[in-house]
């Protein structure tokens, strides 16, 4: 199984001045191919970037088996970005915060089809065109909703404005079920079932994209919403801030 994030990052009120994070930096590493910068809550700058060269591939590996581990889950490394798929980074200071991997449909198929072949199938039926999110990690220091706000509304672009897609789908953990549906507006697309792999439940979830893109328009760049929405939403980018994200990852 490829789940998303076992442990679920805590996020608490910014207090006034920098938060000190505490994760392994590699400032003598270039960056890779950077898509946006910004300030988050703690006035920490932060940079959201595409995963190409190997030592970066490398830095983010590590990030997910060191995350994945801590709730006893196995992780294989990042494979070279492939086709169709692309990996994503959050960076500060030259140390990766966060990743996740967007991944679209294709002759390959799905990695989410190994445990869900006929809610895909039945998917693809309906003339839905899909994309998947797995291999989300978030370092354990991390207090910042704008973070992972951040990360998704990229890989929400990749798949809404880059691809054309209809929907995302991602197999999490039945007790983070709640939050995903809280925070980003997924529903439940299939029953928990036993994943073999890990000897652990799972349960297919969708994010209809069409509802994704109306609560971007509606919620995008409003950090002030937060407190009431509760959601991400308000975390994700502006809309001239999002179109310059387009605009570099035409260029990717």
């Amino acid at each position: 199984m490829s789940p998303m994030v076992q442990a679920q990052p805590s996020f608490r009120s910014a207090p006034a001045g920098h938060h000190e994070y505490r994760y392994d930096r590699f400032e003598s590493e270039p960056d890779p191919l950077q898509l946006t910068e910004f300030q988050d809550e703690f006035d920490n700058l932060l940079k959201i970037c595409v995963v190409k060269q190997h030592a970066q591939r490398r830095r983010t590996s590590a990030l997910i088996e060191r995350r994945y581990a801590w709730r006893g889950y196995s992780a294989t490394p990042l494979p070279a970005t492939s086709d169709g798929k692309i990996t994503l980074s959050a960076l500060i200071d030259g140390g990766t915060v966060a990743t996740i991997t967007a991944g679209l449909d294709s002759d390959e198929g799905l990695y989410v089809s190994a445990l869900y072949p006929d809610a895909v199938g039945r998917l693809r039926s309906e003339g839905r065109k899909l994309c998947e999110f797995t291999k989300l990690a978030v370092d354990e220091s991390i207090r910042s909703p704008s973070i992972l706000g951040a990360i998704f509304h990229v890989a929400c672009i990749y798949a809404i404005e880059m691809h054309r897609c209809t929907d995302v789908l991602i197999e999490v953990n039945p007790r983070h079920v709640r939050f995903y549906e809280r925070m980003l507006g997924f529903a439940q697309a299939a029953e928990e079932r036993l994943d073999p792999e890990v000897n652990a439940p799972a349960v297919l979830l969708r994010l209809d994209l069409g509802h994704c893109a109306r609560e971007i328009e509606r919620l995008g760049g409003r950090r002030d919403a937060a407190r009431a929405e509760r959601s991400f939403y308000p975390h994700f980018f502006a809309p001239e801030k999002a179109a310059e994200v387009i605009d570099r990852l035409r260029m990717h």
